[in-house]
């Protein structure tokens, strides 16, 4: 395989977006949520109850701290965001209840998944890579989806054979149990290999804000013969590739960047490919490797 670039593991870390200040819980000794974009703290004052801005010296923001107590707080982040997604500064609306996770994971109630990425909160996703074995055992194959064209986010990207956040209530590996039959239609007893992989952390500006998420991967070995096929609608098309081909497109930035990841997580784990220095018919440099392992927790 030619010298590749892995455009992912930089993304991972791009946070080169507009600035933003730390949202911490009740005050600025709690607990740090996330962030928010200072260009949305106006918008933010309509709820002063829910809302306090820290400012520093000459009234440059500094923090913003959620007031709201624990009883009723949810019902009343459902108001402001939905409020925000009829401004437009909440999008790829989902309905999907996530976890209000702190940096360290404790939760703290219950928001809309989009809402996640305007306060770029910690949230956790799960991916699974598909794959089929030579006669040696070793991986020969990786089947790769592609994301339907109506999804809210990355439509028509390349992407894992399996791949979904975690929502509440979930681990990671009911999850992907899950969106096992939705997105690939796999019964339970198909997953029964799942084998736990690596985990990511990526913290990235994106269109819909900031996206801090803790990815869960796993790894599938699927029977010479056996398709996934979609069921939800999600998913446009599944694709068995070559490894080569597969770890090609993911290098030149084909996958979603999630998906990059999980794949370069799995190849690394299975012998697939190494460190160079200087490049030469690697798919990785010594110092992308660097980067990507400081990803891996």
């Amino acid at each position: 395989m030619t010298q590749q670039t892995w455009p992912a593991i930089a993304l991972a870390r791009a946070c080169d977006g507009p600035a933003r200040v730390p949202f911490v819980l009740m005050d600025e000794g709690g607990p740090v949520l996330g962030s928010v974009a200072v260009d949305h703290l106006d918008a933010l004052r309509e709820w002063p109850d829910a809302f306090g801005r820290v400012d520093g010296p000459g009234g440059v923001p500094r923090a913003l701290a959620l007031r709201l107590p624990a009883p009723g707080r949810d019902a009343r982040l459902a108001q402001v965001h939905e409020r925000l997604r009829a401004q437009g500064l909440i999008v790829a609306w989902r309905d999907e209840p996530y976890p209000l996770r702190d940096r360290h994971g404790g939760e703290h109630g219950t928001i809309e998944r989009a809402a996640s990425r305007f306060w770029g909160t910690l949230t956790l996703g799960a991916h699974c890579n598909g794959w089929v074995a030579d006669a040696a055992g070793r991986p020969s194959h990786l089947w790769i989806a592609r994301r339907s064209y109506s999804k809210p986010t990355d439509p028509g990207r390349l992407d894992n054979m399996i791949g979904c956040g975690v929502a509440s209530g979930q681990a990671p590996r009911e999850a992907v149990i899950r969106e096992g039959w939705e997105e690939a239609g796999l019964e339970p007893a198909q997953m029964a290999g799942l084998v736990t992989g690596g985990l990511v952390d990526l913290e990235c500006d994106i269109p819909e804000g900031r996206q801090h998420e803790r990815l869960h991967v796993f790894d599938l070995r699927l029977p010479a013969g056996l398709a996934p096929r979609n069921i939800d609608g999600e998913v446009h098309e599944h694709r068995l590739m070559p490894v080569a081909e597969a770890l090609a497109r993911a290098a030149a930035g084909e996958l979603t960047t999630d998906a990059a990841l999980a794949t370069l997580d799995f190849a690394v784990r299975h012998g697939l490919v190494e460190p160079a220095s200087p490049p030469s018919g690697s798919t990785l440099t010594r110092a992308q490797r660097q980067a990507f392992e400081a990803l891996r927790p």
